[in-house]
C-alpha cells in the first residue's frame, strides 16, 4: 500500500511542526523535499495553496500544518500531546495569528513598506513573555511533558529568536530561552532536521521518519 506523501521544506516552521507530530505519532510517510523557488508540477497539483507542508493521504489532501498535526496524532498519540488544556489551543491560535504576523514583519522587513521592524519585534515579544510566565515553574507549557501546544509553537519561537539570537538571549525571558535551547538540543529536533535532496521524480522515495528517528526524545 502506498504511503501518504508529505511535501515539506526543511526550514519552514510550519513544515517543522508537521514533521514533529508525524515523528511523535510514529506514522510513516513518503517525504518529498521541495525547493520553494523550483516547485515541481506534482506538488502544485497536490497543494491547493502551493505551500508546504501538504499531506496527500490517498483519500484526502491536508494543506494546513496544524491539520496535519491533528491527523497524525489522531492516528496515534503515544506521548499524549492532545491531552492539554483548552488554553493550549488559544496559544496556538495566537501563535498562528498576531504573533506570526508581527514575526514576519520583523524578520522580512524588506518585504513590507513603511514597517518599523523594532516595533514589530516588541509586539511579538508580548507573546514570548506570555510563554515565559507559563514556563516559570515547569519544563513545558503545561507540565513535565510536552504537549501539542509546545510543538506547534516552538518552531516559530525558534524563527523569532534566530532573527537576532544575541539580542534574544539578552532578554528577560530566561524560561523561554531554557525551553527553546532544550528543544534545539533534543534528539527529536535533530530527527526532523535531517537534510534531504530536492525531490525530482516518483522513484526518488524517502521514508520518514526512518528507523533511526524512533524513538527519540
Amino acid at each position: 500500500m502506498a504511503l501518504p506523501v508529505l511535501w515539506s521544506f526543511r526550514r519552514c516552521p510550519y513544515a517543522m511542526r508537521a514533521r514533529l507530530a508525524i515523528v511523535s505519532a510514529g506514522v510513516h510517510v513518503e517525504l518529498r523535499e521541495v525547493v520553494l523557488r523550483d516547485k515541481p508540477v506534482q506538488f502544485l497539483q497536490s497543494s491547493p495553496s502551493a505551500t508546504v507542508p501538504c499531506l496527500n493521504t490517498g483519500s484526502q489532501v491536508i494543506d494546513e500544518s496544524f491539520d496535519i498535526m491533528i491527523w497524525a496524532l489522531k492516528t496515534n498519540d503515544p506521548e499524549h500531546w492532545l491531552n492539554m488544556p483548552e488554553q493550549g489551543f488559544g496559544l496556538i491560535e495566537a501563535n498562528d495569528g498576531w504573533f506570526k504576523h508581527a514575526l514576519d514583519r520583523y524578520k522580512y522587513v524588506s518585504r513590507h513598506k513603511d514597517v518599523d521592524a523594532e516595533a514589530e519585534r516588541e509586539i511579538a515579544a508580548e507573546f514570548i513573555c506570555e510563554l515565559d510566565v507559563l514556563l516559570a515553574d515547569r519544563a513545558w507549557l503545561f507540565g513535565a511533558l510536552p504537549s501539542l501546544a509546545d510543538m506547534a509553537v516552538l518552531p516559530f519561537v525558534r524563527q523569532y529568536a534566530h532573527v537576532d539570537l544575541v539580542w534574544f538571549n539578552r532578554q528577560r525571558w530566561r524560561h523561554v530561552i531554557r525551553w527553546l535551547d532544550a528543544f534545539k538540543a533534543s534528539n527529536r529536533f535533530t530527527a526532523i532536521m535531517t537534510k534531504y535532496p530536492q525531490w525530482r521524480a516518483p522513484d526518488q522515495r524517502v521514508l520518514f521518519p526512518d528507523e533511526l528517528s524512533l524513538p527519540c526524545n
